[in-house]
């Protein structure tokens, strides 16, 4: 199967708070507790794409190891409920990107079962038809790409494409519905990283090549355009972020990574302190652990829903509250 490839803490608990080895038992309290909400209502699937949009979430795309998908789905946690809504008229396919600006989603690129793609599409739930062909991506066609917003700009980056794992970058500007080049990401190229956005900055990180999976993490600053390399995803036996096919949130200022495969599927889960630079472990994954999981943020809380581990497909969701406390009954 190819894959894909998006709080403030009381600092006394921040520092209270023990680094714990991914492979240790989470025998001390961790901030954090997973519940289960209303199961997705379409069929199982793994590296579908999503984005948020007032409040509700949208998810499009995926594949269940037979089947690629185009169908789209509304998520409103009000009531915890799921719509099917417009079709994706492209083609099926899975690993593509997606990300929000305003009040309109985006998604395009991807792997359809014989063709890397580049064509890029706008979603908005209030128009019909509810989606419309934009102008291509113009990088390379490719899947396993990363791709997020900030400062009313669309980006995508990394990825496989036919010549192999890239790093570069490409901003959209939906006000002329053109692409431009900035600035490739430092460090290796990449497939199946992980972005996340905190006030006008992104970070990259994770992700594999040529079978190595990068320590490297990086922020992007919007407002310059620049990139610069923050600490390493490995610190000692302290920690180690190091995976593909992740999941990642922001809450409040804290970015959060946790799921995907390095030596098996993993339920781990840390908090990213943009200030210090620092990761924390929070409470694990609850459910099955998984990789090639939709995720995405909303309020105060983070939802993980779909995704595979080995050839069983998900169509769960869970939510992450960052300020409660585990809960072994839940």
């Amino acid at each position: 199967m190819l894959k894909k490839n998006s709080f403030l803490f009381v600092a006394a608990l921040i520092i209270s708070t023990s680094f714990i080895g991914c492979d240790e038992e989470e025998d001390e309290t961790l901030l954090g507790n997973w519940t289960e909400n209303s199961e997705f209502e379409g069929q199982p699937r793994a590296n579908a794409v999503s984005f948020v949009l007032n409040y509700k979430a949208y998810l499009v795309s995926g594949y269940d190891g037979d089947d690629y998908y185009k169908d789209t789905w509304e998520y409103d946690p009000s009531s915890n409920w799921w719509k099917k809504m417009d079709d994706f008229p492209g083609a099926a396919r899975t690993a593509g990107v997606g990300f929000s600006i305003g009040a309109k989603g985006y998604f395009g690129t991807g792997y359809d079962g014989d063709s890397k793609l580049s064509d890029f599409w706008e979603f908005d739930p209030l128009q019909t038809p509810q989606w419309n062909q934009k102008a291509d991506f113009a990088g390379d066609a490719r899947y396993g790409a990363i791709g997020y917003s900030v400062g009313g700009f669309g980006f995508i980056g990394t990825g496989y494409s036919d010549n192999g794992d890239t790093k570069d970058f490409w901003k959209y500007s939906p006000e002329s519905n053109s692409w431009e080049q900035i600035v490739s990401i430092g460090g290796s190229k990449r497939h199946d990283a992980i972005a996340f956005v905190i006030e006008n900055n992104a970070y990259i990180g994770t992700g594999i090549s040529n079978g190595t999976y990068e320590d490297d993490f990086w922020k992007y600053d919007a407002s310059n355009e620049t990139w610069q390399e923050m600490e390493s995803l490995t610190v000692d036996d302290s920690y180690s972020i190091v995976r593909s096919c992740a999941q990642s949130f922001t809450i409040n200022g804290f970015g959060y990574v946790g799921g995907g495969y390095k030596s098996g599927i993993r339920s781990d889960f840390w908090a990213y302190n943009p200030n210090t630079d620092v990761w924390t472990q929070v409470t694990s994954f609850e459910g099955t652990a998984r990789q090639d999981a939709i995720c995405f943020s909303m309020g105060n809380y983070g939802y993980v829903a779909t995704g595979s581990n080995g050839s069983y497909y998900f169509d769960d969701i869970w939510v992450f509250d960052p300020t409660a406390t585990y809960d072994s009954e839940d």
